[in-house]
C-alpha cells in the first residue's frame, strides 16, 4: 500500500494517476469532504485525513508500506511533517517515507522558512530510523500561470533580482516520485529535481513573450514592495513573508543550479520552461 499525502494538489494529483497506472495500490489523504481530483480512478482508497490530528495519521497510515509525505505550505508545515513520520513509526510496519522537501534543503539555508520546516522534517525523518529517499524540486514552471494575467498585459513582476532560477515542471517531479515510490533502490538519497536550464527572470519573460507572441517586460520588484503587493492581494502574512525570502535566496543566485536528478529515475530529460510556455501559450496570450 503507498499512502500519498497532499494528494490533491499540482503534484501530488499527478502522482495518485501515475501509481495507478502502474497499477498500484494507493490511499490518498483528502479533505473531509473531498471526492479527490475527477481523473483520479474508482480504485483509489479516499482517507480524510488532518495533519495536525494523530489520530487521524494514524488511520490514514494503517497498513502502509511506503509513504509520499507532501505537505502544505503552511506556519506548523515542519510540525505536520513530524506528525506524519510519527504516525509511520507507530504503525510498527517501517514503512519507507519519500520527502518531498525543497531544493537546496540538504544545503540547510537560513533565512528561508519553507526550506528550513522540510530541513526539520528531514532531521525528524533521520532519526526516526525509517528508510527514507528525499525528493527536492526547484520552483515549478506552473507557479508562472498565477501571473498570466500580467503576462496578458506586458509585465512580469518578481522580487528576483538578476539571480537565475532552474525552475522544473510539476509534472516531471510527478514522474520523478512515481518511479521512486513504485521502485526500489532510493534510500538515503537525495534527489534535487530542476529543469534542464537556469533561467533569469528576464530570460523568462522572454520565453513568455515569445509563447505570447506580444512584448513582455521583466520588473525586478523589491522585497518591500513584493511584500506589500502580496499582502494587498490578501495572502497570509506567514506565507507572503516566507515568499519573499525564497525570491531573495533565487535573488542571490543559489536556486541557478541545474541537476540531472530527474532523468536519473525518470530514463528521460525534464521538460524546458519554452516547452512550457508554448505549451501554455492561450493562457499567456493577450
Amino acid at each position: 500500500m503507498i499512502v500519498v499525502t497532499g494528494a490533491t494538489g499540482t503534484v501530488g494529483s499527478k502522482v495518485v494517476v501515475g501509481l495507478r497506472e502502474r497499477g498500484r495500490e494507493v490511499r490518498a489523504l483528502v479533505r473531509a469532504g473531498s471526492a479527490g481530483p475527477a481523473e483520479w480512478d474508482a480504485a483509489v482508497e479516499r482517507v480524510a485525513a488532518d495533519f495536525a490530528d494523530p489520530a487521524s495519521l494514524d488511520a490514514a497510515l494503517a497498513g502502509a508500506d511506503t509513504v509520499y509525505l507532501l505537505v502544505a505550505v503552511h506556519p506548523e508545515m515542519a510540525q505536520h511533517e513530524r506528525n506524519v513520520i510519527d504516525a509511520a513509526v507507530r504503525t510498527g510496519r517501517r514503512p519507507r517515507i519519500v520527502l518531498h522537501a525543497a531544493a537546496g534543503v540538504e544545503h540547510r539555508p537560513e533565512g528561508v522558512r519553507f526550506v528550513g520546516a522540510h530541513v526539520a522534517g528531514l532531521d525528524h525523518l533521520k532519526a526516526s530510523g525509517l528508510p527514507w529517499t528525499v525528493l527536492a524540486p526547484n520552483g515549478f514552471h506552473q507557479n508562472f500561470l498565477g501571473s498570466a494575467a500580467t503576462v496578458r498585459a506586458g509585465q512580469l513582476a518578481a522580487p528576483g533580482g538578476e539571480g537565475a532560477v532552474s525552475y522544473v515542471d510539476a509534472r516531471d517531479v510527478a514522474a520523478a516520485a512515481v518511479e521512486v515510490l513504485a521502485g526500489t533502490g532510493h534510500e538515503g538519497a537525495v534527489y534535487t529535481l530542476t529543469g534542464p536550464a537556469s533561467l533569469t527572470h528576464g530570460e523568462v519573460a522572454e520565453q513568455l513573450a515569445a509563447a505570447a507572441g506580444h512584448p513582455v517586460a521583466y520588473t525586478a520588484l523589491t522585497p518591500e514592495t513584493a511584500l506589500e503587493g502580496l499582502l494587498g492581494l490578501g495572502w497570509n502574512p506567514w506565507r507572503a513573508e516566507g515568499m519573499v525570502e525564497l525570491y531573495g535566496l533565487y535573488a542571490a543566485g543559489h536556486a541557478s543550479a541545474v541537476s540531472p536528478d530527474v532523468e536519473k529515475p525518470t530514463g528521460r530529460p525534464p521538460r524546458s520552461f519554452a516547452e512550457f510556455a508554448a505549451e501554455h501559450a492561450d493562457a499567456f496570450r493577450a
